[in-house]
C-alpha cells in the first residue's frame, strides 16, 4: 500500500463514458491495493497478549482502545478499527480472549456463537482489569499516540469493557455500544471521571429497558441514545440484526463525541 508504482493501460479503449469509468475505477482500486490509507498489524501488548493496531493516514493521532464483541478480533472488528483510524485515531483492538485462545475469529451463528459464549464465560473480572491497564499503557507508549489524549470504545461485551476502562483508568472519553452487563457493575460507576456516551437498541433481548434506566441513573452525566426499531448488534454489518440507519447515526454521534475531546478542540 506504500508503493508508488502505477500500471500502464494495456490498450486504448473506445472513448465511451462506461469504458472510461471502468478504466478509472480499475486504476483507483489498484492504487488502494498498493497504497492503503490505513496501515494495520498485530503488536504485542504484554507477553502472550497481542492487539490489532490500525494507524491513521497521518501515521499518528489520539489513541482509541477498541474492545471486541464476544466473537473475537474478527474481520468486522478489524474493519471497525480501520474505520476509526480513517477518522485520525490510532486504534488498538486487544485480543481479550488470549488466555483461552489467541487471535480467535468467530462468526455469529451456530457452533461459533456457542464457542464465543463459552469464551466470554471463561473470562474473569480481575483478568479483564489487568488487560485494560496493560492495553491503555501500551497504547500510551506507542510513538504514534504518545503525548496525546486517549479514549475507549467497545461493542457488546466490549461495551462493558469500555465502561470498565472509563471506571478504572485515566482515559479521556469512552463510548459503549449495547454494553451487556454494565448494569450489573454499577458499583464502579463512581470511578468514571471522563465523558461517556452509550448506545442502546430499543429491542435488545439481552439488555431490558430497566437496565438502561439503571445505567442512566448511575451515570447522570453520560450521553445515552436508544435507537428505535434496532436490535442488539445493530452496528455490525455482518450480523442479521444490522440496522443501517441506527449504525450510521450512532457512528456519527460517536465521532462527534470523541473528536472534540480527544483532539482537544
Amino acid at each position: 500500500m506504500r508503493s508508488t508504482a502505477r500500471a500502464e493501460p494495456t490498450e486504448h479503449a473506445p472513448h465511451a463514458a462506461g469504458a472510461g469509468a471502468a478504466a478509472v475505477t480499475t486504476d483507483l482500486e489498484e492504487h488502494e491495493a498498493v497504497n492503503p490509507p490505513v496501515q494495520t498489524r498485530w503488536i504485542d501488548i504484554a507477553p502472550g497478549f497481542a492487539g490489532f493496531l490500525a494507524l491513521p493516514p497521518a501515521g499518528h493521532g489520539p489513541g482509541l482502545v477498541l474492545w471486541q464483541e464476544i466473537f473475537g478480533v474478527n474481520a468486522h472488528i478489524q474493519a471497525v478499527a480501520a474505520q476509526y483510524a480513517l477518522a485520525g485515531f490510532v486504534v488498538l483492538a486487544p485480543d481479550i480472549f488470549w488466555r483461552q485462545a489467541r487471535r480467535v475469529q468467530l462468526g455469529y451463528e451456530g457452533a461459533d456463537r456457542t464457542r464465543a459464549l463459552a469464551l466470554m464465560q471463561g473470562c474473569k473480572i480481575d483478568e479483564w482489569l489487568a488487560d485494560i491497564a496493560a492495553s491503555v499503557a501500551a497504547l500510551r507508549a506507542r510513538p504514534e499516540a504518545a503525548g496525546r489524549r486517549l479514549g475507549s470504545i467497545g461493542y457488546c461485551m466490549g461495551g462493558r469493557l469500555a465502561y470498565l476502562t472509563a471506571a478504572t483508568s485515566d482515559i479521556d472519553a469512552a463510548v459503549a455500544y449495547y454494553g451487556g452487563g454494565i448494569h450489573n457493575q454499577l458499583d464502579r460507576a463512581g470511578g468514571v471521571r471522563c465523558p461517556m456516551q452509550l448506545h442502546y437498541a430499543e429491542h435488545d433481548d439481552n439488555i431490558p429497558p430497566a437496565a438502561v434506566q439503571s445505567v442512566q441513573v448511575a451515570l447522570p452525566g453520560a450521553e445515552v441514545h436508544v435507537y428505535a426499531g434496532a436490535k442488539h448488534g445493530f452496528n455490525c454489518w455482518d450480523r442479521a440484526t444490522y440496522h443501517a440507519p441506527s449504525a450510521a447515526l450512532a457512528h456519527g454521534r460517536s465521532l462527534a463525541f470523541l473528536a472534540p475531546v480527544l483532539y482537544g478542540g
